[in-house]
């Protein structure tokens, strides 16, 4: 090779030293693979991580940290005098992604609002057919009786009507289920006939922008340089999925990843003592329970899931699991620092007497099998489930039922939970929107009881009465007290086995910086970088 002319060289070098080094790449242990990238046919958080806070942006969002609603796609909103009319005016100059299979012609408008709600709402909209699995959220939540229409009046505004007043509306706008889509990429893949790739190559406004997915393996983005945010300091994100928390606690360590998210408890004293790592920890708005399926054989019958209940030793199971002071044993579907909580519900003392003498009572033989739903690897509300399982097993046996465990993998346990197939489901819920209502509704309704979502398939006529009642009302201490009844009808009723409300960890290298832990437990990393 020829040498370069020494003043050259000297500029060469002096430019070379100059140029900014690139940002590091943000690698991500997470705990399971995303069901899918169409955000509206999911509900786990996992899901969420990967689509609606990587890909997608909403009208509104919460404030990072908080459950405080701040303004997204939309700058501003008016909400009429009487609570049923709601006008957003929309931000311009947002980019949809571009990528080598989309590239977008126009700026977001209001006719992505119509499209990506109008799918949901609209049976005759040509996309709304387009999903095996239906909206969960959206029909759970009763979503297609609250909105009367979705309009614009230009393209920067969108009014949405509603059939009642809705007190959780703005917080339920800012979840994942109202995620915006690009109307002009659905337009583009119905008419190529290639629907299914809204689900495996989406496009949004987000922070990130998706490159490929490997299930098990990995997820793979890169920072969106147009995002209306400020573009985010990683340039690569990727997504390295290990459903063992051990595996994903070995990885940070090596430092093949910086950010391990929901390390068990057990490990948070070694993580603290590490001077590479550093740990993030809140109180979240997170549930872990075990749904009854109240359709099936026995546990129809409230005397045998009361029998279940008390056989069950809750606080060893809580300690075992989270360690002590990690968690709140449960009394209600959702903790003590929201609206409405019931103090006067009691779990009852573990009796096994009384249990076997109910169990007898309702006709149960001896040595009945039930079986019972978990998943293959730890997150927030079970960071062991199949300990947790065995532990309930050895419970359960000495009421004379015998429990048959069946492991699986996340999405497949929750596809098989949806249709009924198990008698106990246990699994866990973290709140989308900070209200009552995200726990109550989704969970335990009886619309949630029709679509699949309520595994406990319990539909009670006054419960639903009264959290139907307790979305309409306005006032928060007359809203408070509708919930409180509600759940004493639950508490009498029993369709779950009450776990815990646990503390959610985060670990972390000690060069992260940016990273907010989330009260809801979603995970966004548009302002986290490697130092």
């Amino acid at each position: 090779m020829k040498s370069l002319p020494l003043r050259a060289a000297l500029a060469a070098l002096i430019l070379g030293s100059a140029a900014p080094l690139a940002a590091k790449p943000l690698v991500v242990c997470t705990e399971a693979s995303p069901e899918g990238f169409d955000v509206v046919q999911y509900t786990t958080a996992v899901t969420f991580d990967a689509s609606s806070e990587t890909l997608f942006n909403r009208l509104v969002d919460f404030t990072p940290g908080t459950t405080d609603i701040q303004p997204a796609l939309a700058e501003r909103w008016d909400i009429s005098a009487d609570g049923l009319t709601y006008t957003f005016h929309l931000r311009q100059g947002v980019k949809f992604h571009t990528t080598d299979y989309f590239t977008p012609t126009r700026d977001f408008n209001a006719d992505d609002v119509l499209w990506s709600l109008r799918r949901q709402l609209d049976p005759q909209h040509p996309w709304h057919d387009k999903t095996s699995v239906g909206y969960p959220y959206f029909e759970s939540m009763a979503f297609g009786k609250l909105l009367k229409s979705v309009d614009k009046t230009d393209d920067h505004t969108v009014v949405i009507t509603l059939t009642r007043p809705e007190a959780p509306f703005l917080r339920d706008m800012a979840m994942g289920f109202t995620s915006i889509y690009s109307a002009e990429y659905g337009d583009q893949l119905l008419k190529a006939g290639k629907t299914g790739d809204l689900n495996s190559k989406p496009i949004g406004t987000g922070p990130f922008i998706f490159q490929r997915y490997s299930k098990d393996a990995q997820v793979r983005y890169k920072a969106n340089p147009d995002y209306f945010r400020g573009k985010p300091p990683a340039d690569a994100l990727i997504f390295a999925i290990a459903s063992d928390s051990n595996v994903r606690l070995q990885k940070l360590r090596a430092n093949e990843c910086q950010v391990a998210l929901y390390p068990k408890p057990e490990d948070v004293p070694s993580i603290k003592a590490d001077p590479k790592l550093k740990i993030a920890n809140t109180e979240a708005l997170v549930t872990g329970y075990i749904a009854m399926n109240t359709e099936h054989k026995y546990l129809s019958d409230v005397r045998v899931r009361k029998a279940i209940d008390m056989a069950f030793d809750r606080q060893t199971h809580v300690d075992q699991l989270f360690g002590k002071g990690n968690a709140l044993v449960a009394i209600n579907p959702y903790p003590p620092s929201m609206i409405g909580f019931n103090r006067d519900n009691k779990n009852p003392p573990r009796d096994l007497d009384k249990a076997r003498a109910l169990l007898k009572e309702a006709g149960v033989p001896e040595g009945t099998v039930i079986t019972l739903f978990t998943r293959n690897g730890g997150g927030p509300t079970n960071p062991n489930p199949r300990l947790s399982a065995e532990m309930l097993q050895s419970d359960l046996a000495k009421v004379g039922i015998k429990l048959d465990i069946r492991v699986m993998e996340w999405a497949e346990m929750l596809r098989r939970a949806k249709k009924g197939e198990a008698d106990l489901v246990s699994t866990g819920w973290a709140s989308d929107n900070g209200d009552p209502d995200n726990f109550l509704t989704p969970l335990l309704s009886c619309e949630a009881a029709k679509n699949g979502e309520n595994y406990a398939r319990w539909c009670n006529s006054k419960f639903q009465a009264l959290i139907t009642q307790a979305r309409e009302v306005i006032d928060n201490d007359a809203r408070a007290r509708l919930y409180s009844e509600a759940l004493k009808v639950y508490d009498d009723d029993q369709p779950w086995i009450n776990m815990a409300h646990p503390k959610v960890f985060t670990a972390m290298r000690d060069n992260v910086e940016g990273y907010v832990i989330n009260p809801l437990t979603n995970n966004n990393f548009a302002t986290t970088r490697v130092k």
